[in-house]
């Protein structure tokens, strides 16, 4: 036998222990109503279907749906209305047993329920009362009479059946007076001003009147005139702010004065806040900080200041003071001097920075012949005059070359500068018959005549 033919027989087999596939299927039961939720699909066995116990089915779609749980009771419902409006009778209440199988107890409960103690019964009337006076004292009117319903009185909420009242008309025979009546109100006017000023509590107004003339009061017999005002006014809420222009309040300091001593400047400012500008109103015109001057009237501190140094003094021997090494490669000192002036005492000002003394090596050349050489000429100097006849020159000069001197004087404990002091004598070759110093000397062009 095949293996497809044994599976289509016990295919057969389970389809006859636990029921054919006609079942409708639903993925949940609602718990107040019992009913089938949630459409899955047809073609299952219950059995299938079930296999979800939150699940349940229908046998066919219009049968009653079943759930796949075990059977229990849902909530109970709300309370029926009372069977009777008065006295005592009863109301129900129910709940579903939803699952397969019954659920113990009943489904139904029943109670007593009372609304009103009592039931209501009718009341009977008393005698009309007389006419009474025609309502009107011209044209036509009514008259009436009236009855109370107190004969019995009626209880638990009964009334009397008919009407406490009862009217006739009635005719006077007199002409009646035109009583006056408003007519319209006309428009609105203008506001009496075309903005609001803030902050003043005064709104501008606007009126509007009406006539007695609907109908005006007659005045045979005579009628009463309108009551009230003819006039209406109100307030123009709906206005605009009246602009505001901007006013500078008054100057402020700003900052200290900028110096202790002496004379200074001190900043103020102003706000534009008195008033500020509202409702497009100008701005103030102008700045809003100025600078003004301060004086603390106190005596400001000066600081020394250095005079002009001294000529360098003569070149002295190192080891004879005093004593001159002209022309020889023999280091000497020189030195100069400069004085610290203007300080004040009080208040006290501050002491020059730096040496009042200098001292250098040196080697003494004075009115040593040396071998010179011509400088490059220099640039041209500056016109002498103004106006009519001007000048400008340049020059050349026949400087010294200096000897070769050793830059290391004896103890010294590092290389120091040694400088040639003292005006040495140049031998240059003559230009011009000019042994030190030649000058070339042209005329400034365009130079205005002198008035």
């Amino acid at each position: 036998m095949s293996t497809l033919l044994v599976l289509l027989l016990c295919s057969s087999i389970i389809q006859a222990v636990t029921g054919s596939d006609n079942v409708h299927c639903y993925a949940n039961v609602n718990e107040k109503t019992g009913e089938c939720e949630d459409y899955l699909g047809e073609g299952v066995s219950d059995t299938d279907c079930c296999l979800n116990i939150k699940y349940g089915f229908k046998e066919d779609g219009s049968s009653a749906c079943q759930a796949c749980r075990q059977p229990e009771w849902t909530e109970w419902g709300a309370w029926s209305g009372c069977t009777v409006s008065c006295l005592e009778g009863v109301q129900e209440r129910r709940r579903l047993c939803i699952g397969q199988g019954d659920c113990p107890g009943n489904d139904l409960e029943v109670q007593a329920c009372t609304l009103q103690e009592c039931c209501p019964q009718i009341g009977g009337w008393s005698e009309w009362s007389a006419w009474s006076e025609c309502s009107v004292t011209c044209e036509s009117g009514q008259r009436k009479r009236t009855r109370e319903c107190n004969n019995p009185l009626p209880i638990c909420g009964g009334r009397c059946i008919g009407n406490g009242v009862e009217t006739i008309p009635c005719d006077t025979h007199q002409v009646c007076p035109t009583h006056g009546s408003w007519g319209n109100w006309g428009s609105w006017q203008q506001c009496s001003s075309a903005c609001i000023r803030e902050g003043s509590g005064v709104f501008p107004v606007q009126s509007r009147f009406r006539q007695c003339s609907n109908p005006p009061p007659s005045q045979s017999p005579p009628g009463r005139p309108c009551d009230g005002n003819n006039q209406e006014n109100r307030n123009c809420l709906e206005l605009p702010f009246c602009s505001v222009n901007g006013e500078w309040g008054a100057w402020q300091p700003d900052s200290e004065c900028s110096v202790t001593c002496g004379v200074g400047r001190i900043r103020q400012k102003r706000s534009c806040n008195n008033p500020a500008p509202r409702h497009g109103g100008k701005a103030c015109v102008g700045s809003p900080t100025k600078q003004t001057i301060c004086n603390t009237k106190l005596q400001c501190p000066i600081d020394g200041y250095w005079s002009e140094w001294t000529e360098w003094s003569k070149c002295s021997s190192l080891s004879y003071p005093g004593f001159e090494h002209r022309c020889k490669e023999k280091a000497g000192t020189q030195k100069r001097e400069r004085d610290c002036l203007g300080v004040t005492e009080d208040p006290p000002g501050k002491w020059c920075d730096g040496d009042y003394r200098e001292s250098r090596y040196c080697y003494y050349m004075d009115r040593c012949i040396l071998p010179g050489v011509w400088t490059e000429w220099s640039e041209w100097g500056l016109c002498s005059s103004s106006c009519g006849k001007s000048e400008r020159s340049r020059t050349r000069e026949c400087k010294p070359t200096y000897p070769d001197f050793s830059m290391v004087v004896a103890g010294a404990v590092k290389v120091v500068d040694v400088f040639f002091s003292g005006k040495p004598t140049p031998k240059c070759d003559p230009i011009n018959n000019q042994r030190f110093k030649v000058t070339e000397t042209i005329n400034c062009k365009n130079v205005p005549e002198c008035t």
